[in-house]
């Protein structure tokens, strides 16, 4: 249907009005104050769209909305679900979006985090989850030789000194990590301002690309991982970038 059909409006001041309206267009309605504009266009359209739709949602749903009433009209066809927009002060209610009215929004957001493809917002290059074989070819690709360095974010952007978070990396076994950009000795690091906001990577591995080392890239992957959570770095490594305190 291409039309919305309104017969017998009286809602409010509007005196028994038949009115036929296009579907998909924008429509203005005009007219002094007090002639029937929010009438219309509020108290009869929106309330009666509004009102339709809300009995099709579960119950659950229907607990967060207030039921409009019905407004005094005879018969409205062609009629859609309708949103309406006043000039007044936004709502406070956690319900107040139509993704969230309509429970929408939770399925919205885990059919985009399944079904979508994140891209780096830097190089717009698609993000894309890797096996650890797949990783290892990718750094075993690269030119025989180059230094890298294969790290483990385990703190991103936290605020405290994270004493604790040292010590455990000491427990086990490790040398060395990266804090803020700079590499340091975990026997000689900076003491860190709790106040603010730091990052650390751990250095899981040192190493020159070769392609006898397989084996040895696919272990300290293994571990880069299950200390991140599933995130490993690889980035340069000079011996000169480790900062003395």
């Amino acid at each position: 249907m291409d039309k919305i059909l309104i017969r017998g409006a009286r809602t409010h001041n509007l005196k028994n009005i038949d009115l036929t309206l296009p579907r998909d267009k924008l429509i203005v309605i005009t007219g002094l104050s007090g002639s029937g504009k929010s009438s219309l266009a509020f108290d009869t359209l929106y309330a009666e769209g509004q009102r339709r739709y809300v009995e099709s949602l579960s119950a659950y749903a229907r607990q967060f909305l207030s039921m409009m009433e019905k407004p005094d009209v005879d018969t409205i066809e062609g009629l859609s679900p309708a949103i309406s927009i006043e000039q007044k002060s936004t709502s406070h209610n956690p319900r107040s979006t139509v993704g969230t009215i309509t429970e929408i929004y939770d399925y919205l957001r885990l059919l985009y985090a399944r079904v979508g493809t994140p891209r780096c917002p830097d190089h717009d290059a698609p993000l894309e989850a890797q096996t650890v074989s797949q990783m290892v070819d990718q750094v075993l690709a690269l030119p025989e030789g180059r230094k890298l360095m294969l790290l483990a974010p385990v703190i991103r952007e936290r605020k405290g000194e994270h004493l604790a978070v040292f010590d455990e990396l000491r427990a086990q076994g490790f040398v060395r990590a990266r804090v803020n950009g700079k590499l340091y000795e975990l026997d000689e690091l900076p003491k860190l301002d709790k106040q603010k906001k730091h990052s650390i990577d751990v250095v899981v591995d040192r190493f020159k690309v070769r392609g006898d080392l397989q084996q040895r890239l696919a272990e300290s992957f293994e571990t880069a991982l299950k200390l991140a959570d599933g995130i490993a770095l690889v980035a340069p490594w000079k011996r000169t970038t480790t900062a003395r305190t």
